[in-house]
């Protein structure tokens, strides 16, 4: 979902323009998977593509679920991990979705054998495709980190990226709770990486120091099985599976989290956040506060059809 109200947000600013919007998709042995239910993990499962097709018919948006209705002057993702053949032939813009995940011997193995898929190093393989014309990125660290990485320096335009350039915003809420420890979850387990969970709730409530601990839960996680954990470790904890995190966020005085791109508001609203980054790289890589990058984006995008 942070993907698609990205990607609305910059076709907001291209109103002269026929759009189509879909679920992301792949072809080929990824594709038939998808197609199996094998993928419900992934933003290729039945149930995200399902959340995205009820926003995008929400908003009467038009729909070419595939991309293989027309022949398209521009394609905008907001991933490379995957990009399909017939995507390959149109003018890509990419956009960065939010936080990108560390380099692990996957992604050394992804960038150094190009037989190995990118996706199997996760979002640390961003921008490593160079398929598109241009890669709109949150942050002058972040142009740093990319161009670290292999990406080509003139593709590059710092933009900052939609749902992480105004999180001023989000002080002004009605969440009825106030200055405790948040805890953002992952869905490390539902994407088969080892977290042991129990040590975790411990460590959390040795840094809450007695302040009152609240766990938003990940969209993606075993509710359940979660709220069973948290409850018999933390029992005098918070839970909820559901509200904005970006307002738990700006009410808290304290973020935990892992690879989320949640510490990004953390960090623009300038609450004391512990991740898997110092505080001065996690500041360099914020999104830039400018409140515009969809038009910025949008920008980018008449530069590539009319280039």
């Amino acid at each position: 979902m942070n993907q698609t109200t990205q990607m609305h947000q910059i076709a907001g600013w291209l109103p002269d323009y026929d759009q189509y919007f879909s679920p992301f998709f792949s072809d080929g042995i990824l594709g038939a998977a998808s197609d199996r239910g094998l993928l419900e993990f992934t933003i290729m499962g039945r149930k995200r593509s399902e959340s995205t097709l009820e926003y995008l018919r929400s908003y009467g948006l038009k729909l070419d679920i595939g991309g293989l209705q027309h022949a398209y002057d521009l394609v905008v993702t907001c991933t490379d991990l995957i990009v399909p053949r017939h995507i390959r032939k149109r003018k890509i813009v990419l956009v960065q979705e939010g936080m990108t995940e560390p380099e692990t011997l996957f992604y050394h193995l992804a960038r150094n054998f190009q037989w190995i898929p990118r996706w199997i190093a996760g979002t640390s393989t961003t921008g490593l495709s160079d398929s598109y014309e241009k890669f709109c990125v949150a942050s002058e660290g972040y142009r740093d980190l990319f161009i670290r990485k292999g990406v080509d320096p003139a593709k590059i335009e710092v933009t900052s990226i939609p749902n992480f350039d105004n999180c001023e915003q989000y002080l002004h809420n009605d969440f009825s709770y106030h200055d405790y420890v948040l805890v953002c979850t992952s869905d490390n387990r539902e994407t088969y990486i080892y977290e042991n969970r129990v040590k975790n709730i411990r460590k959390y409530l040795e840094m809450a120091g007695g302040s009152q601990l609240l766990f938003k839960l990940h969209p993606n996680e075993n509710t359940e099985r979660a709220i069973r954990e948290i409850e018999h470790y933390a029992p005098d904890s918070l839970v909820f599976s559901e509200g904005k995190t970006e307002e738990m966020i700006a009410n808290s005085r304290m973020l935990i989290a892992q690879f989320s791109s949640t510490i990004f508001v953390g960090s623009a609203l300038n609450k004391v956040v512990h991740c898997g980054l110092s505080p001065e790289v996690l500041k360099s890589l914020t999104p830039l506060q400018n409140k515009s990058a969809a038009k910025k984006i949008a920008d980018v995008c008449r530069q590539v059809i009319d280039g």
